[in-house]
């Protein structure tokens, strides 16, 4: 009999433990997220601020972690960029981006004063598409600077969080994370 009363009370237990962690985890896309991301979208007028760069992690990128060259708190796949004005905007038909860049370049492209991601121009090849059951937008371009190519991936969701994702013709792969914030048609 106490067998069956422990047995039943630690099942009780653990089924109110499961539900309050199921419960604290989850959140739900209210409609009003979906709806406030669906007109950033069709307004064409937005801003990711990029918090974290997620280059590709090389051995040399490794290197120069170990050697301490990166800022505290900072590693060889993940590095903070707050405080950085980091961005990709979109305006319209036009897309400008000033980001930088942590990686390998995979030859050579000249020397330059820009040694981050900069462009600025009208996107080639653009696709919007969403992912209804996901609640997410994925959003293709590519877009070229004086000697460089980009093939850009946006993944913006309702709760604004926003990933970049940059291959370049010049350039190992990076990612960037950040938020999404509508701006003002100028």
């Amino acid at each position: 009999m106490l067998y069956k009363t422990l047995h039943i009370k630690s099942l009780i237990i653990f089924v109110g433990i499961f539900t309050m962690m199921s419960c604290g985890t989850s959140r739900e896309v209210s409609a009003e997220d979906k709806s406030r991301l669906d007109q950033i979208i069709n307004n064409q007028f937005f801003k990711i601020e990029a918090q974290f760069a997620r280059p590709l992690t090389t051995n040399a990128l490794s290197q120069i972690a170990n050697a301490g060259l990166l800022a505290p708190g900072d590693n060889a796949s993940r590095i903070n960029l707050q405080g950085n004005s980091a961005y990709l905007k979109f305006e319209g038909d036009t897309v400008s981006a000033d980001l930088p860049y942590f990686g390998e370049r995979q030859m050579g492209g000249g020397y330059s004063r820009n040694t981050g991601i900069e462009f600025e121009g009208v996107p080639k090849d653009l696709e919007i598409e969403k992912d209804a059951d996901k609640n997410f937008y994925n959003i293709k371009f590519n877009i070229s600077d004086e000697t460089e190519n980009y093939q850009i991936v946006l993944k913006l969701y309702p709760s604004l969080d926003a990933f970049i994702n940059i291959n370049s013709s010049q350039r190992f792969p990076i990612r960037y994370d950040g938020t999404l914030k509508a701006i003002k048609e100028k």
